[in-house]
């Protein structure tokens, strides 16, 4: 009997390890000290960095300098320090530019989250050919060039030629015949607003609508059985669980209405007066009918300062709603 066991037992020591089942990978391994992955990527991250950091730093540069045209040809501009930013934040026409981007990024902001909202909610009742008749719909405003859609709203509200003055003399309205909306300020600004309202609504409502299709049926069932409406239920479930989407949304809506340059110029050019003159309009204002760049660049980098204090205490107090809330 010993003689039996003590031929098993090498047996059984020197057993071979068990065959993974066919159609299963090999374990990965990794090799921590290889270099081979930060080379793969360095080419990327080179390259970012050289778009992303690049310009900020020669405009910052250029922002402390005595830089014109003749330093823009010749190269022998003199550094001058902070002269440019007390120079700009000497110009009255500053602050009211500063106060009137407020009022276009608030009013724009507003209006695109109370829509994006309305849009998701619509869609998440609708049902399949809906659903995908809206979002395609959605997908296809978003995927319009901002030129391209800048230049059909100046046809719609042309003086003599536009659709919009055509239709409202058509249902009697006769002062509007040949109404020149880009030459009252007031009309001028409120057209700015829709179009850059219709060109970011489709992003922020799909993303919302995404976002409301992860939350569970159960917790809408179990609010209405406890007698709650649609807007205690929004309020109390909906609006709370999507707390951070909201946020990202609302800060990613801040800084496309806060450099909404490209609508702005190509269609009023700031104008009438500086109607729909904001920081980003009046930085490029400033430096080609000057020829300022200095001033230019400052007006530049007072905008990023501006939009990232903006964001500063939007996201300080939601962090500090959400601590009340815990």
């Amino acid at each position: 009997m010993s003689t039996v066991r003590e031929r098993i037992a090498p047996r059984s020591a020197t057993r071979r390890p068990a065959r993974r089942p066919a159609g299963t990978a090999a374990p990965h391994r990794t090799s921590g000290g290889s270099p081979w992955p930060y080379l793969l990527i360095a080419p990327a991250v080179l390259g970012m960095l050289y778009l992303l950091l690049y310009p900020l730093a020669r405009a910052i540069l250029i922002s402390l300098q005595d830089f014109r045209l003749r330093q823009l040809i010749l190269g022998d501009a003199e550094f001058v320090g902070l002269r440019n930013y007390r120079t700009l934040l000497a110009d009255p026409r500053l602050w009211e530019v500063v106060r009137r981007t407020f009022v276009f990024m608030a009013v724009n902001v507003v209006a695109i989250m109370v829509l994006a909202t309305l849009v998701a909610l619509m869609i998440e009742r609708l049902g399949r050919i809906g659903r995908t008749t809206v979002l395609s719909s959605l997908v296809l405003v978003w995927a319009v060039p901002v030129v391209a859609a800048t230049t059909v709203f100046q046809w719609l509200f042309h003086s003599e030629f536009g659709i919009v003055n055509e239709t409202l003399t058509g249902i009697g309205l006769d002062s509007f015949e040949g109404y020149a909306w880009f030459a009252h300020e007031g009309a001028a600004f409120a057209i700015v607003v829709v179009l850059v309202v219709w060109q970011s609504v489709p992003f922020a409502a799909i993303t919302l609508y995404s976002a409301l299709t992860t939350v569970p049926a159960e917790l809408y069932e179990s609010a209405r059985m406890d007698g709650a409406g649609a807007a205690r239920i929004f309020r109390s479930v909906t609006f709370p669980l999507l707390r951070p989407i909201f946020m990202l949304v609302v800060s990613l809506e801040v800084i496309w209405t806060f450099k909404a340059f490209v609508q702005i110029w190509v269609m009023t050019r700031g104008g009438p007066g500086d109607a729909t003159t904001i920081l980003p309009v009046y930085a490029v204002q400033t430096a080609l009918s000057q020829q300022r760049y200095d001033l230019g660049s400052a007006a530049s980098m007072l905008t990023v300062l501006l939009m990232s204090g903006v964001l500063v205490l939007y996201f300080r107090q939601l962090f500090r709603q959400e601590g009340e809330n815990l």
